[in-house]
């Protein structure tokens, strides 16, 4: 325990965090603008398509978004830090400093976590303006985002840490990220989905992920531990597998 750097961990945590909110009118006000104008325009379909007798579409819509916005900002965010500093140069100066890959690696995440739960809270926050909801269980709602930040995080990381272009990082964003999130019931029950393309959802666990932060506001919530296991073993593997690339250090550079 006396090995690690804990200052040097410290100061990556408070430089990452304080360089993303620097910038606050792009990286804070743009997004939650967009988002907010996704939720009005959604709003107008709540008196045509209700979920159940109990929840409206609005209210169902919300938490989705909300996920929707942590999964993209987390994804990104580490990995155009990485990318970022590959290509200014800074990034050979991360690596050839006394501090290991690992406490690297666990800086970035944890400074992502701060980053996103903030970006997270303040959506959920400005967008409940629209809800209506009876009941929201904080705990369950930060857990189910701690999951997920903690699964796209990794992603990013790896991402940034592999790859050396824009193009990349776009293409994976867009191809992969962007599609598994609005394919997770997003924006729609699956119920309304044909039988043939249940699939896609079933064997999505972000769908599952999603839909635990969704249950986290309705007031009969019960917890299902074999999703939730699956849920947690998911976010170890892809933690531990992106940490053995960060030591393995595989064409980091050029």
């Amino acid at each position: 325990m006396g090995n690690i750097s804990y200052l040097a961990i410290k100061t990556i945590i408070f430089h990452v965090v304080k360089d993303f909110f620097r910038e606050f009118q792009f990286n804070v006000l743009a997004p939650l603008i967009t988002t907010i104008l996704f939720v009005f325009i959604f709003s107008t379909l709540d008196r045509f398509y209700t979920i159940n007798q109990s929840t409206s579409y609005i209210n169902f819509l919300v938490p989705g978004i909300v996920m929707l916005v942590i999964i993209q900002t987390s994804f990104n965010h580490l990995s155009e830090i990485i990318i970022n500093m590959k290509q200014i140069g800074s990034f050979n100066d991360y690596l050839i400093s006394p501090m290991s890959r690992i406490e690297l690696f666990i800086s970035l995440i944890i400074s992502s976590i701060i980053v996103c739960l903030i970006i997270g809270l303040i959506n959920l926050f400005i967008l409940s303006i629209f809800a209506n909801f009876e009941t929201i269980n904080l705990i369950t709602s930060l857990y189910y985002m701690i999951i997920c930040i903690l699964i796209f995080s990794s992603l990013g990381a790896l991402t940034g840490f592999l790859f050396f272009t824009w193009d990349v990082q776009s293409t994976i964003s867009n191809f992969i990220v962007l599609p598994i999130s609005f394919l997770s019931g997003t924006f729609f029950s699956i119920e309304l989905v044909e039988q043939k393309f249940l699939f896609i959802f079933q064997y999505n666990p972000i769908y599952y992920l999603v839909n635990g932060f969704r249950s986290s506001f309705n007031s009969n919530y019960e917890l299902n531990i074999y999703y939730n296991l699956f849920l947690l073993t998911l976010a170890f593997l892809i933690i531990l597998f992106s940490m053995f690339i960060f030591k393995k250090g595989y064409r980091v550079i050029f």
